[in-house]
């Protein structure tokens, strides 16, 4: 289920062509499971490679890799009907992106210490404590996490939702991740170059604040131990 920032559920529109617009996307991976360990193999080129966990309609993945050729970028969304749109949007001729359709929880099913940088754009907030646990910075997700990434982990968060952005803050910290950047008002910061989603450009117009960070956690130190 989608959840709004009040706790309340979202209808999600469905999209009665989605299978086939799946079926015939080249851009949807089918068996990434297969990939495991072996993306650089995917993409051809030894390039970074980037995920966004919860891409929603693809405005955010697509705008990106079109800005820079030079990283791998892999859109994850478990919702048909949304990443059927997504996929929809994709141009023509554009190698360093793909998508897959499956669940954040399957993350370590999908990726083996390749990833450089993690995207989490307007999550799920799980506004109930009961739902804590489904929140996409919790100690579940960050643990998992921790055996994807290449070297050092890089989480980027924003959020419209003051409560899930403080729970983050609270998670990360907690975990050991430290803050590079941290806004209260992202689209009154200093930050530059800042990619939107659909949800940012509605919020944007609305005047509402985007709360937005950039958090690291030494890893490579821990592995060498290892």
């Amino acid at each position: 289920m989608l959840y709004n920032k009040y706790g309340d559920i979202m209808r999600l529109r469905n999209v009665k062509n989605k299978q086939q617009i799946m079926d015939h996307s080249s851009y949807l991976v089918k068996n990434p499971e297969n990939y495991r360990g072996s993306w650089k193999e995917y993409f051809k080129n030894s390039h970074p490679i980037h995920i966004e966990i919860g891409t929603g309609k693809g405005n955010f993945i697509i705008q990106m890799a079109l800005k820079y050729p030079e990283i791998n970028f892999i859109g994850i969304e478990k919702y048909d009907s949304v990443i059927a749109r997504a996929l929809e949007k994709i141009p023509e001729g554009l190698p360093n992106l793909c998508m897959i359709r499956r669940d954040a929880l399957q993350i370590t099913d999908l990726f083996d210490h390749e990833i450089e940088t993690i995207y989490l754009n307007f999550s799920d907030p799980w506004p109930k404590c009961r739902q804590a646990k489904r929140r996409l910075t919790s100690e579940v997700f960050l643990e998992q996490y921790e055996s994807i990434f290449s070297m050092d982990a890089l989480i980027i968060q924003k959020t419209d939702n003051q409560g899930l952005f403080e729970y983050s803050l609270c998670s990360l910290s907690q975990h050991g991740y430290q803050f590079l950047e941290l806004s209260l008002d992202l689209h009154h910061s200093k930050v530059e170059e800042n990619v939107m989603t659909e949800y940012e450009e509605k919020f944007s117009r609305k005047g509402q604040a985007i709360f937005y960070v950039v958090a690291t956690k030494k890893l490579s130190s821990q592995r060498k131990k290892d």
